[in-house]
C-alpha cells in the first residue's frame, strides 16, 4: 500500500508525545516509517514558584497538535484520518497530577522541572535505600504530606501527564511500567510497584489518617503490547473535535519520553543504551544487573518491558542554545536578511562549532534555565563565562554551548562506565541535538569517549517511539519480545551512523570539564545573588 491508502483503509498509525516545548504527533504507515506530522508550539509557566501547564493548554494543544496532522494528511493526501490502527500516548515524565474522585485536579500540574520536593527525596532515599530523585511522583506525594497540604486528604487519582491524557480518552487509569517506574521504583521481577517500598510509603504516612494507601491512587502497571484500552467516543472528540475520527482504536499503554527514547533508538536490550537531547537531557543504558550501591545523580527505572536501566537525567540541554540562536535570528533580521527557515540559520551555527578549538579556547557556557540537581543547584541562571584571554570565536562559542548543554550528562556517566563498569555495546543518540548531522554527535562522541550512533529517524523522537509501541500493540502476530520486534521488524539491522571521537577532541572536552568544574562556584553565586 501506498501511504494514502494506508490512512483510507485505517491502517495507520498514530503517535502523540507531549515534550516540554512541542506536542508532536507522527503518523506511521505499516512499515513503521513516518507519512505525516503535526505540532503544536507550548511552554510551561511558573505559578506561585512551580513550573505548570494548565489543564487548558493540555488539551488545547493536543487538539491543535492533531488538527495540525490533519491538515498536513489533507495537504498531502486530499483525505480525512477516519479510522486508525492504533493510538499511543506519551509525554514528559514524572511530576505530580492529582485528582478528587470528581476527577479534578487538586492543584496545577507539578512537572519534572520543579525542584521544591528536596527534603521528601532525601527522606524517601533514605527510607527506601533507593535514590528518589526530586522529580519523581512520589516526592511530590510526600513534600506535598511534609507542608500540611490540604488537598492530599482528598486524593483519589495520582498519574503522570502521559497517564492523564489516556485515562481521559480511553476511561483506563493504567501506566505503561516505564512511565511508572518514575512514579515510585519498580520491581523488575514483577513489573509492578515495589511490593517493600510500598509497605514502607503506607507505614510512614499512616498517622496522617488518610482514607486511601497507595495502591489505591496509582494507575495500574502495565507492559508493552498489553492491552491498554480503546478510544471511547468521548475520546475522540477530545482528540479530534471536528468529529472525523471514530472510536473504538485500540490505545497502547502510555509511555514517558525516557521509554519513548529507547524504543526509537533500538535500546531496549541489555547492554545497549541511548542519550535523549532536547529540552532536557537523559542517558538510559539498560543493564544486565543492579548497580552496587545507590547513587544519588543515577535514577533507576524500566525499559517498556521492564528491564532495569540505569538514567541520567539532566533538567537543561538546548533551551540556552535556542535562545542565542534566536539573538542570531533577530541580528540577521535587523540587517535586513529574513529568516525563512530556522533549521538553516541552526544547521549554519552548528556547522561552525567544528571548527572550534576542542577546549572551546576557554570560554565557558552553564546553560542552567533551571535548577540542576546533579550540580546541586536548586535554581538556574543561564551563564556565559570568559576571561580576557580566551579566544573569543564564533565557532568556540557555539562548540562551548554544545559542550555545556552535554557537560552535566557526564557526571552521571562517568560513574556508569569509570566506577561500575557498565559494559555497553552501541550508545545512540536521538532527539534535537543531533538534527544537524555529525555535529551533536561528535560532541557526545567526545564527552562520553565512546562511539555514538545516530539513525535518520534522530529528529523524529518520542512521537514515533509511541508510535512503535502502539504498532507493537496490534502488529506483533509473531509474538515477539519487543527488543525482538524492534530489532526484526522494526529496525532491521540498521544501527546508524557510527562516529568514534579523536584523542584530541576526547582531550578537548575534559579540558573544558575541569574548567567547567572549576567554575560552578560562579553559577552557585549567581544563583544566591539573583533571587
Amino acid at each position: 500500500m501506498n501511504a494514502k491508502q494506508t490512512i483510507e483503509s485505517g491502517k495507520a498509525i498514530l503517535g502523540i508525545e507531549f515534550g516540554s516545548t512541542r506536542i508532536k504527533s507522527v503518523l506511521i504507515d505499516e512499515e513503521n516509517k513516518p507519512i505525516a506530522q503535526g505540532t503544536h508550539e507550548w511552554e510551561n509557566q511558573l505559578v506561585d514558584g512551580l513550573w505548570t501547564y494548565s489543564i487548558d493548554a493540555i488539551w488545547n494543544g493536543l487538539q491543535d497538535c492533531y488538527a495540525d496532522l490533519r491538515s498536513n494528511v489533507q495537504q498531502k493526501y486530499g483525505i480525512e484520518i477516519e479510522k486508525l490502527a492504533a493510538i499511543g500516548f506519551s509525554a514528559m515524565m514524572h511530576g505530580y497530577m492529582a485528582f478528587n474522585e470528581r476527577q479534578e485536579i487538586l492543584v496545577p500540574f507539578r512537572t519534572w522541572r520543579n525542584t521544591n520536593t528536596g527534603k521528601a527525596a532525601a527522606e524517601l532515599s533514605e527510607l527506601f535505600n533507593y535514590n528518589i530523585p526530586l522529580r519523581w511522583s512520589i516526592s511530590h506525594l510526600y513534600e506535598c504530606i511534609l507542608e500540611g497540604n490540604d488537598h492530599v486528604k482528598d486524593i483519589k487519582y495520582l498519574t503522570t501527564l502521559a497517564g492523564y491524557v489516556h485515562w481521559q480518552v480511553t476511561g483506563q487509569f493504567v501506566l505503561g511500567v516505564g512511565d511508572a517506574s518514575g512514579m515510585i521504583p519498580v520491581d523488575p521481577a514483577t513489573k509492578t510497584y515495589d511490593a517493600e517500598m510500598v509497605k514502607k510509603f503506607d507505614n510512614l504516612i499512616a498517622p496522617k489518617g488518610y482514607v486511601w494507601k497507595l495502591l489505591d491512587i496509582l494507575p495500574k502497571s502495565l507492559n508493552a503490547g498489553d492491552n491498554a484500552g480503546f478510544l471511547t467516543p468521548e475520546g475522540a472528540k477530545k482528540l479530534d473535535p471536528s468529529g472525523h475520527l471514530k472510536p473504538g482504536i485500540p490505545v497502547c499503554p502510555p509511555e514517558g519520553d525516557a521509554g519513548t527514547g529507547m524504543v526509537a533508538t533500538n535500546a531496549v536490550k541489555q547492554r545497549t543504551g541511548n542519550v535523549s537531547a532536547g529540552t532536557s537531557s537523559f542517558s538510559m543504558i539498560v543493564l544486565e544487573k543492579p548497580l552496587t550501591k545507590p547513587y544519588e545523580v543515577i535514577d533507576m527505572v524500566t525499559t517498556p518491558d521492564g528491564s532495569l536501566v540505569a538514567m541520567v537525567h539532566c533538567n537543561n540541554c538546548t533551551s540556552d542554545i535556542n535562545a542565542w540562536v534566536k539573538i542570531f535570528r533577530e541580528f540577521q533580521e535587523w540587517m535586513g536578511i529574513p529568516v525563512v527557515d530556522m533549521n538553516q540559520l541552526y544547521t549554519q551555527l552548528f556547522n561552525v562549532a567544528l571548527q572550534g578549538d576542542p577546549d572551546c579556547g576557554g570560554i565557558l557556557s552553564y546553560n542552567y534555565i533551571s535548577g540542576e540537581p546533579v550540580t546541586g543547584l536548586a535554581d538556574g541562571r543561564p551563564l556565559f563565562v570568559r576571561s580576557a584571554n580566551d579566544k573569543f570565536t564564533l565557532a568556540n562559542f557555539m562548540r562551548a554551548h554544545l559542550y555545556g548543554a552535554i557537560s552535566v550528562l557526564k557526571f552521571g556517566n562517568d560513574i556508569l562506565l569509570k566506577e561500575e563498569k557498565v559494559q555497553v555495546d552501541r550508545i545512540t543518540g536521538h532527539g534535537g541535538y543531533f538534527s544537524t548531522p555529525g555535529v551533536g554527535q561528535r560532541m557526545l562522541a567526545a564527552a562520553l569517549n565512546s562511539p555514538i550512533s545516530v539513525m535518520e529517524t534522530a529528529g523524529e523522537g518520542g512521537a514515533w517511539g509511541i508510535a512503535l509501541l502502539a504498532s507493537y500493540l496490534v502488529r506483533n502476530t509473531d509474538k515477539l519480545s519487543l527488543a525482538d520486534y524492534l530489532d526484526q521488524v522494526v529496525f532491521a539491522g540498521n544501527a546508524g551512523v557510527e562516529i568514534s571521537p579523536t584523542p584530541e577532541e576526547v582531550a578537548g572536552f575534559n579540558a573544558y570539564l575541569e574548567n567547567y568544574k572549576a567554575g560552578l562556584p560562579i553559577e552557585q553565586a549567581a544563583v544566591q545573588s539573583k533571587k
